[in-house]
């Protein structure tokens, strides 16, 4: 496999840019997911039968944790990535478990609000607003789920190799993932929270 060493580690091969690039139309596929998602919340959200609005069961202060810890783990992943790029595992496995970290404190947040939520009588089979509001928070859940074990994956294999241009790429790409998920959340934080508790 023929390396150009004048570019970053993760698109030395074309195995690898071809790789970035798939990843990218992935991403583009994602997009369509959650523009489905939010279509339908937008059409649901004052559908709220005998169930509580969004007005009455938002709450900012969880929000906000949720907001702060996943943007700044945004953050970190960057920092991931600027290590790599330097060479410098150490400092890129401890500003990886700080991402994982700060996205499964999100999680835990995520996941106490929905039980709040279940204790108020808002469950997924109350109205058509709540059933659409669980469907997009999940999903958005499940991929940061998805994500957290796969850096905890991919951190392992960084841990044994070092990185090396196939973990570099892998990293990179997990990267777009994590910041993808980012930019997911503020629509959501935007649109239906900030919108809700108007």
């Amino acid at each position: 496999m023929k390396l150009d060493h004048t570019l970053p580690l993760e698109y030395r091969s074309e195995e690898n840019s071809n790789r970035i690039f798939g990843f990218w139309l992935f991403l583009g596929a994602e997009i369509v997911l959650f523009s489905t998602l939010f279509a339908v919340y937008f059409t649901l959200w004052n559908r709220t039968g005998n169930g509580p609005s969004g007005h009455e069961i938002f709450e900012i202060g969880p929000v906000m944790i949720e907001t702060f810890l996943l943007l700044t783990s945004s953050f970190t992943i960057g920092l991931v990535i600027n290590s790599m790029r330097q060479g410098l595992k150490k400092p890129a496995l401890v500003f990886f478990f700080i991402t994982l970290l700060l996205g499964a404190g999100f999680l835990g947040v995520e996941i106490m609000e929905f039980v709040t939520y279940v204790n108020e009588g808002a469950t997924l089979q109350t109205s058509a607003f709540l059933s659409s509001l669980f469907v997009l928070l999940g999903t958005h859940g499940a991929h940061v789920t998805l994500g957290l074990l796969w850096g905890i994956g991919l951190m392992i294999q960084i841990g044994r190799e070092g990185f090396t241009s196939d973990t570099a790429n892998k990293s990179f790409i997990f990267s777009l993932y994590w910041h993808f998920l980012d930019v997911v959340w503020i629509f959501i934080f935007s649109f239906v929270y900030l919108k809700g508790l108007m």
